[in-house]
């Protein structure tokens, strides 16, 4: 018997619930709206699900919070009894201070927040086909294991990461870099029962590049792991690894990301065995947890009303729509083998911030829909310094926000009165824009 064809109906339709569909959701929701949340993995988080414990880097531009919906966020998980996150100095040269937290209070905390909120949240619900007409998203369908359903509302907000719904409603976009080349993807893993003191010496190398090199001599790690990047985790004894990452990954295929996560499991595998028996501080560790799939860094660049470029962020500019505060690196991690590891090199000076405008998460067309998260209007070089978890929670409550904007007015998301987004974020709390201060 075929299933029964259902519509659903809201004020504002999220698709995505990563760190930007999550605040968008909320901050939609909290100005009014009837929201739904859609997501097509079976879990909330995005990144934080699928590399738990993945730091939230970006959100202390400048040794300050950016405010908003992280400050809220992370607030919660500061003055839990007892405290599940705390801030502490990234190892690495240009990146400030991050947020090392227990993941699975992180998660609860995000579903706590959607529950206030009352927004309604749709898990295992995939985007299949978006309707256009007259430069409107009139209806997208989605489809679960109940079948297929048609869901209906005034505005829709795209926070994939990989701009499924936007692309697939016409907006133009850009896949990778100039040469059609994406960041590598990383499988992330941790380790337990490790000597800190040990494993993190004082004169250790942040990406102990002496080891890998040992291990790639001995035959047991791979030639495309020159460095082993891992840090303290939020609980004692416990080690979090960031390295294994895998060139030639297309996110938006799914083939492409099952073998790079068959692959990169591989090499978690190796790595861990080369950890205990190689590496101080590890003779008694073991393998806790590896992450469910590779995290993906980069896919689609979708083309908006403005397009950032380097040329801004190098001169620090601070737009008059400006929605969030970034000062971090360049932050680029190998599009193929013929390129270096790792790049962080400072985008700015130290002391300078700029911020992302929110002309780059409409599009030129559509009227209905906005987007945000890794997904904006931005150039390759100018992408690699504001792709943070943070920055990503900040994108999306603005267009959270600027949704509501657009309902209340009845207008075209082209039209939605920026001067109002910002005053509304600064009421909120964000911090860095409309010519305030950190």
């Amino acid at each position: 018997m075929k299933p029964k064809r259902a519509t659903h109906e809201a004020d504002v339709l999220v698709f995505g619930a990563g760190p930007a569909g999550i605040a968008a959701a909320i901050a939609a929701a909290r100005e009014g709206q009837k929201v739904s949340l859609i997501e097509v993995q079976n879990v909330i988080g995005g990144v934080m699900s699928s590399c738990p414990g993945m730091m939230l880097g970006s959100g202390y531009p400048c040794n300050k919070s950016i405010g908003g919906f992280f400050e809220e966020f992370v607030s919660r998980l500061y003055h839990h009894d007892p405290p599940v996150a705390e801030r502490r100095a990234c190892s690495l040269a240009n990146f400030g201070d991050e947020v090392v937290y227990d993941y699975e209070y992180a998660l609860s905390a995000l579903y706590d927040m959607l529950a206030e909120a009352d927004v309604e949240v749709l898990l295992n619900h995939i985007p299949h086909h978006v309707h256009v007409a007259d430069e409107a998203i009139r209806s997208v369908e989605v489809v679960s294991t109940q079948g297929c359903d048609t869901f209906v509302s005034k505005m829709y907000l795209d926070c994939t990461g990989n701009g499924d719904v936007a692309a697939r409603a016409g907006v133009p976009a850009q896949l990778g870099d100039d040469r059609g080349m994406m960041m590598g993807v990383s499988l992330t893993f941790f380790m337990a029962n490790v000597d800190w003191d040990k494993a993190f010496a004082e004169s250790s190398d942040p990406y102990y590049e002496r080891y890998a090199e040992e291990g790639i001599e001995k035959g047991r790690l791979p030639r495309t792991l020159p460095q082993i990047y891992m840090l303290r985790g939020f609980r004692d004894g416990t080690v979090f690894f960031n390295t294994v990452t895998i060139a030639g990954v297309d996110g938006t295929q799914s083939r492409s990301v099952a073998k790079g996560t068959r692959e990169a499991r591989l090499q978690v595998m190796d790595l861990a065995g080369f950890c205990r028996e190689e590496m101080p501080g590890f003779e008694n560790s073991y393998l806790t947890y590896i992450g469910p799939t590779v995290g993906v860094r980069e896919t689609r660049r979708l083309e908006g009303l403005y397009r950032l470029t380097y040329a801004d962020v190098a001169a620090a500019t601070k737009f008059d729509d400006g929605i969030v505060a970034c000062d971090s690196p360049l932050d680029e991690v190998f599009r193929d083998e013929s390129m270096s590891y790792y790049s962080h090199e400072a985008a700015l000076p130290p002391g300078e911030f700029y911020t992302i405008p929110f002309r780059t998460l409409v599009p030129r067309k559509i009227k209905n829909l906005l987007f945000a998260g890794r997904v904006r209007s931005v150039d390759a070089k100018a992408f690699a310094t504001g792709r943070g978890m943070p920055q990503c929670m900040a994108m999306g409550q603005s267009v959270g926000v600027g949704a509501a904007l657009a309902n209340a007015g009845s207008c075209r998301v082209q039209e939605i009165d920026t001067k109002l987004v910002v005053e509304r974020l600064l009421a909120l709390g964000v911090h860095g824009i409309g010519g305030q201060p950190l």
